[in-house]
């Protein structure tokens, strides 16, 4: 049996160290080659397909000038309505004749962000690399880099693979889809996503015990440390989202950040799942936000409905 830690110890060569077990699937890939790719659908070459000022995230994360948001190509999940399909399914990746970046590049890339005046560095889905993203932040913080970093996930994460984290990444923007494994199954092709994200989570608050604003003025304030949880409402699947909320007031009491999402999209109109196939309604999401109140919570986001819309999902091309 590999060691997973000394694997991970020795993040820089994959290859060398005997395979990837990076992410919760554990699955052993080399990807060292577009025959060997891990789970994720990636090599260990750093793929990356744009990165911007995003307005789109948490007012606490985009504030007025943008979150500095990197969208790495590949993804431990395999989510069927995923709105960032084009770079998350990587199908033909090995047709696209992409860019490889590497450690000096993400610092560069970090330091033009600062410079657009982002709000902080914000890694969409960057599981896949965590090893070459720490290593980078690491040169750019001894370089001078001052705003926070945003790890954006799933929450689909390893608890080995979070301590590598622990004291680079700031803020922890994290999903929690499902509390119920068979939807996660049917949705996500994961057996075990309930048990790994609540230790997930748990260990973010334990990395991040407290959420730190910095007040720029009366309109807003931007998180510099601190955990937020996203509950993406499904369509006819609002029981499940309540029973997520609950687990969090159980488990946490009232000291948390919830980001309650409307923005469910059909990507297209065929799915296998009937209820995948059309947005969630005014009536389910009111339904979600009403319980949330009811429980005394105040430390909630919520969308607009008109969310649900395609204009919000970046240009990856």
């Amino acid at each position: 049996m590999l060691d997973k830690q000394n694997n991970l110890n020795s993040h820089l060569d994959l290859k060398s160290s005997g395979g990837c077990f990076l992410c919760p699937r554990n699955c052993g890939a080399l990807r060292n080659d577009f025959d060997h790719v891990g789970a994720c659908g990636v090599t260990k070459d750093i793929y990356i397909s744009t990165y911007q000022l995003h307005f789109y995230e948490e007012p606490c994360i985009s504030g007025k000038n943008g979150s500095g948001t990197i969208f790495f190509y590949g993804c431990p999940l395999k989510c069927i309505y995923c709105q960032n399909s084009p770079i998350s399914n990587c199908k033909n990746l090995e047709e696209k004749n992409l860019k490889k970046y590497n450690i000096e590049d993400l610092v560069e890339i970090y330091f033009e962000l600062e410079k657009m005046n982002a709000h902080n560095i914000n890694f969409v889905t960057g599981t896949q690399y965590i090893p070459e993203i720490v290593e980078s932040i690491k040169l750019a913080r001894s370089a001078g880099l001052k705003i926070p970093t945003v790890w954006n996930t799933s929450g689909y994460e390893s608890i080995e693979s979070l301590k590598l984290l622990n004291g680079y990444i700031d803020i922890f923007l994290t999903d929690f889809r499902y509390i119920d494994n068979e939807l996660a199954k049917k949705f996500s092709a994961v057996n075990n996503y309930v048990e790994v994200v609540k230790e997930a989570i748990d260990y973010m608050f334990k990395i991040c015990n407290e959420n730190i604003y910095d007040q720029l003025d009366s309109d807003i304030a931007i998180m510099k440390k601190g955990v937020i949880i996203r509950i993406l409402v499904i369509p006819s699947h609002v029981s499940d989202s309540k029973r997520i909320i609950d687990y969090l007031i159980n488990k946490y009491r009232k000291n948390i950040c919830i980001s309650l999402m409307s923005q469910y999209t059909p990507m297209r109109e065929d799915f296998e799942y009937e209820e995948l196939n059309r947005r969630l309604t005014k009536r389910e999401y009111e339904k979600i936000i009403n319980y949330v109140y009811s429980l005394g919570l105040e430390n909630v986001y919520i969308q607009d409905m008109d969310s649900a819309s395609t204009k919000y999902i970046p240009n990856f091309s």
